[in-house]
């Protein structure tokens, strides 16, 4: 069996890396081109691993354009697993593939079909997620369901802490099943109907903080988007900040404050721990990283030493 590999995302790398090692038979690498990756999330190096297994590395920029079918149609696939891709794989991409493609999509379908669907799992405030092994079809995400794992969320989980348990997941999914494809085995469970919408997609200009929310809500606004996606913004004295980091600290009743409104810092002797204190539309968060647009980091004693007190976050400049 001729099997080739899609992707250019984290989350498929450790997979790669695993079938590699075992020795299943991959032909090829197709991934993204640098100039397509470098304007998404997540992309990470293919070429290196396709030089160190000494498997030949196609770059795309759309897996349906007429030269990567032309790439495909001269591969002679029998078979492709697209782990960590951005496109949809269209009919035409599938028919030169006979025995299938198989993919994977980080919820527990049918639930959060559609894109980033890490993300908006964590902003939506969910404590439970997944990771489902699927054929593709037709539909965004609706084909017959191969293998499924089960991904808790805590408290302290941020995106990129449970794209690196998908990583996991699809490599045991993976090595599971192809040594089953290899002895004619097609594992295949259609999914239950659902009336869910798919996810919207989430763009860098969606990151703007709403301060009117509550704590938690905002706390996890902005674990869903922090590194390696381009994280929660918002303005304070006419500057934009990036915010990476925050924490949920003891609550306690509202006084005069508007949300948004700077009401103190914490100074610990852990410097992780350091930060400031703004009050949201219920509740408040310590920032405890924040990068502005030129560059500037700040965190620890640095962060808890400015003298913000009194100052409002807006949700504009």
């Amino acid at each position: 069996m001729r099997i080739g590999w899609v992707g250019f995302h984290m989350e498929g790398v450790a997979a790669l890396r695993a079938v590699l090692e075992q020795g299943f038979p991959i032909v090829a690498i197709i991934t993204l081109s640098s100039a397509a990756a470098m304007r998404l999330s997540g992309s990470s190096d293919y070429s290196t691993i396709g030089r160190e297994f000494g498997i030949p590395v196609f770059e795309v920029d759309n897996i349906n354009a007429e030269p990567s079918l032309r790439i495909l149609a001269e591969l002679e696939l029998d078979l492709a697993f697209v782990i960590g891709w951005t496109q949809l794989v269209g009919p035409a991409a599938r028919k030169l593939i006979p025995h299938g493609v198989v993919g994977a999509h980080a919820s527990l379908l049918p639930r959060n079909r559609g894109r980033a669907p890490v993300n908006w799992a964590l902003i939506k405030g969910e404590r439970e997620t997944g990771n489902t092994l699927l054929w593709l079809g037709d539909s965004v995400d609706g084909g017959d369901v191969i293998d499924m794992v089960r991904i808790a969320i805590t408290p302290y989980d941020s995106c990129l802490s449970i794209y690196e348990r998908v990583a996991d997941s699809n490599r045991a999914m993976i090595l599971r099943l192809i040594p089953k494809l290899l002895d004619g085995e097609r594992p295949a469970t259609p999914q239950p109907p659902s009336d869910e919408p798919p996810l919207s997609k989430r763009r860098p200009s969606d990151g703007q903080v709403d301060w009117s929310q509550s704590s938690a809500r905002v706390y996890d606004f902005v674990r869903g988007l922090t590194r390696p996606y381009p994280g929660a913004f918002s303005w304070l004295n006419g500057r934009r900040w990036r915010i990476w980091a925050c924490a949920l600290p003891p609550q306690r009743a509202a006084g005069d404050e508007v949300p948004g409104e700077v009401i103190g810092s914490v100074v610990s002797p852990v410097q992780e721990a350091c930060g400031q204190v703004v009050w949201c539309g219920q509740g408040a968060i310590t920032l405890l990283e924040l990068e502005s647009d030129d560059g500037r980091v700040l965190k620890g004693r640095e962060l808890s030493d400015q003298e913000w007190s009194g100052w409002c976050w807006r949700n504009g400049d």
